[in-house]
């Protein structure tokens, strides 16, 4: 049973981090009551941890006393993974842990606190020649703490990964204050479990990460990008898993559907093909021009085999943001479809993404919505969007969450996932079984009970 705070609690957090860094006002319990889902849970506490004594003073704290305890960075998440959904205190690590501590250019690593913004990182890393590739859509606020937390994508993961390829090594402070590093600088490291990779997408419900030591690469000199325009989806998707199959591996294979580039279009007036199915957008990258000269002409090559109408090469930078435009803002572009916007992430294996999208065209049909959608097919990542246009009909709304459950059900029978990068937060956790057997829901909880034996950390989210 997860305790409520009183003032004596709230005095016992203010001698451990400060008068100035323990608030139970109600304007700070507002301004962290809610993230991207728009939904709002307000804390009973918000406390800024100066330093990681200070972190495992508090966990201990509330640990002793079952206190909940949520971790929170930019509070950008879009399943509810920050939000205080049981109460307790939301523990902002934005205010102090914002600092990159180390870029190690000859081992070509990096040292950076939880707080640190990734766009912020990639341009410092950048100004030594150097590149860390996660670029989640949230890179100008998210934070890399919560990146990890969520293991965040991006539209480069179809040739570079994601968040946990380039994690080596974590601190951590366990929810009972205990303080623990997981992993190493070395490349190599075989000794003892992987912990770090259990805390990787773990959503702050096993530890409260201190400090990420990550990989670095060394940065492309030139990159170019360019757009196939494809008559039907299928044709689109057909070229996805087949162009990826050949050999070819761009930075980014993105797509737009029909009611996407409408809907961008119409917001923007860009000059999209909108008698299109589909768009496909992609980016080459290397170190000469002859490089992504070939790697461009194989794509549309690749493209063209495959229903590709149009092929389209970004001559310059302003084409180059052009083409890329379409698919950044595509998702605030949609709304004109419905108010409410019930969004996934799913992902299947690139070679049934044909079958995921007709199956997601039915279900619009069943369930009279419209269901555009985008996203990063290189890594078989959909965004799809039930738009709901009444969301204060009951009615209307429990359709709309029904579609949901329905497009949940065909990504896992087409083997794929409920989410690639999202994470599953308090929106997707009675999902859950859908995914996993009781048996494996089973094992993630004995091992969130053993870190967690009294259930203090973010509870209530995973499904947990």
């Amino acid at each position: 049973m997860i305790a409520p705070l009183d003032s004596v609690h709230i005095r016992a957090l203010k001698n451990i981090v400060g008068e100035e860094n323990c608030y139970d006002d109600t304007a700070h319990r507002i301004a962290y009551c809610y993230d991207a889902t728009r939904e709002r849970y307000e804390p009973q506490a918000v406390v800024y941890p100066r330093d990681e004594r200070d972190v495992s003073e508090v966990l201990k704290y509330c640990n002793t006393h079952k206190i909940a305890v949520i971790p929170r960075g930019a509070g950008s998440g879009f399943t509810g993974g920050a939000l205080p959904a049981n109460g307790g205190i939301v523990l902002a690590l934005e205010k102090y842990f914002n600092q990159i501590l180390e870029i190690d250019e000859k081992n070509l690593i990096a040292r950076v606190q939880p707080g640190v913004v990734n766009k912020h990182f990639q341009n410092e890393v950048e100004k030594r020649g150097l590149f860390y590739p996660p670029d989640p859509a949230s890179q100008e606020y998210s934070t890399l703490g919560g990146n990890v937390s969520e293991n965040a994508g991006g539209m480069r993961a179809a040739k570079y990964g994601i968040t946990k390829d380039y994690v080596m090594a974590l601190r951590a402070v366990l929810p009972n204050g205990d303080i623990i590093k997981a992993g190493k600088k070395t490349i190599k490291d075989v000794a003892g479990y992987n912990i770090a990779g259990i805390l990787i997408a773990s959503e702050g419900t096993l530890a409260v990460i201190t400090e990420i030591t990550l990989k670095l690469i060394a940065k492309p000199k030139l990159r170019q990008s360019a757009m196939g325009v494809f008559a039907t989806i299928n044709d689109a998707m057909n070229a996805v898993y087949k162009t990826m199959a050949s050999g070819i591996t761009p930075v980014a294979m993105e797509f737009l559907d029909n009611l996407s580039i409408c809907a961008v279009e119409e917001r923007f007036s860009k000059g999209l093909p909108t008698n299109a199915g589909a768009i496909l957008i992609t980016q080459v990258d290397g170190d000469m021009q002859e490089v992504l000269d070939y790697q461009l002409a194989q794509l549309e090559q690749k493209f063209k085999e495959n229903g590709c109408i149009d092929f389209k090469k970004a001559k310059n930078t302003q084409e180059e943001e052009d083409l890329w435009f379409a698919r950044r803002n595509a998702s605030q572009s949609i709304t004109i479809y419905g108010k409410k916007k019930l969004n996934e992430d799913i992902t299947v294996p690139r070679s049934r993404l044909p079958e995921l999208l007709e199956h997601i065209n039915r279900l619009s049909q069943q369930y009279d919505f419209k269901i555009p959608c985008f996203g990063h097919t290189g890594d078989g990542n959909v965004h799809t969007n039930v738009m709901v246009p009444n969301p204060d009909d009951p009615e209307e709304l429990a359709r709309g969450y029904a579609c949901i459950e329905e497009i949940f059900k065909v990504a896992v029978d087409l083997e794929g996932t409920l989410s690639g990068e999202h994470g599953i937060g308090l929106a997707k956790a009675p999902f859950m079984p859908l995914a996993f057997s009781e048996e494996e829901m089973n094992l993630f909880r004995v091992i969130k009970h053993a870190f967690d034996p009294n259930n203090i950390l973010n509870p209530g989210k995973m499904g947990l």
